[in-house]
């Protein structure tokens, strides 16, 4: 149900990303192409895809951060969770950010950390049913330019 994404899958990716945050799909471009290759190159950067009908409906990045506090314990911070808007409530973006917890744990990550801008009531209740505790930290944010 839920396989790392192949280099083939850019395209559906970018599709799938404008039901994210994204307005339109960026260009093809050298930039684009040298970020996809560095992701899918990087051992600790797992992007999880969920597919339906031969399209890919929902995914999330998973990326394992080398520590060099807690015992030397990597952490994890999952990122860009998103399911398709037809295909939603189908268990399919819980399946992904289960199988990125599963990563983190099989890494010996001593936490999985995941920030969301959403705030409606059924967003941060989905993350919860997941296994992500809100009040735990705060979360600061800089925006850079």
């Amino acid at each position: 149900m839920v396989r790392e994404a192949v280099c083939g899958d850019l395209d559906g990716l970018l599709e799938l990303y404008l039901d994210l945050h994204e307005s339109t799909v960026p260009a093809r471009d050298e930039r684009l192409l040298g970020t996809w290759r560095r992701i899918l190159e990087d051992p600790g950067h797992h992007i999880l895809v969920a597919e339906a009908d031969g399209a890919i409906v929902a995914s999330c990045a998973c990326v394992v951060v080398p520590n060099l506090t807690r015992g030397g314990r990597p952490y994890a911070l999952v990122e860009n969770v998103v399911t398709h808007r037809d295909h939603r409530r189908r268990g399919l973006a819980s399946a992904c950010v289960a199988r990125a917890v599963r990563i983190a744990a099989e890494a010996g990550c001593y936490k999985v950390m995941l920030l969301t801008g959403a705030k409606d009531e059924g967003t941060l209740a989905f993350y919860r049913r997941c296994g992500f505790d809100d009040r735990e930290k705060t979360a600061f944010i800089l925006r850079l330019p």
